[in-house]
């Protein structure tokens, strides 16, 4: 009985490094990803931020009246919200296609 009892104990002592040795080879590396959608963001920020600049500067040289520079303005406070939503999504679905992928990760394992 105890020979049996030290089989199943050594038995399972070598066994566990390699499962978790296993399990860790189908993990998929988010980090590069998750970089380069920063990367991505920052520049899209940027840009348009660049853009609404020269646009404002355009402004000074024409002729404008004050509804319209007002309703221009509104518009550019619109684009920007309508990017930041934009990427707080796409880093959302980052986000869950990692949670995901471990909970796909534990079930297999």
């Amino acid at each position: 009985m105890r020979k049996l009892l030290i089989g199943i104990i050594v038995t399972f002592v070598l066994c566990f490094p390699l499962a978790r040795a296993g399990a860790g080879q189908n993990r998929y590396n988010f980090g590069p990803e998750r970089k380069a959608l920063k990367t991505r963001q920052k520049r899209e920020m940027k840009a348009l931020g660049r853009e609404q600049k020269l646009q404002k500067r355009t402004w000074k040289s024409s002729h404008m009246s004050g509804a319209t520079r007002a309703q221009l303005k509104h518009q550019m406070k619109r684009d920007k919200r309508a990017l930041r939503e934009r990427q707080k999504n796409d880093r959302q679905d980052l986000k869950d296609r990692e949670r995901l992928m471990k909970e796909r990760m534990r079930q297999v394992h």
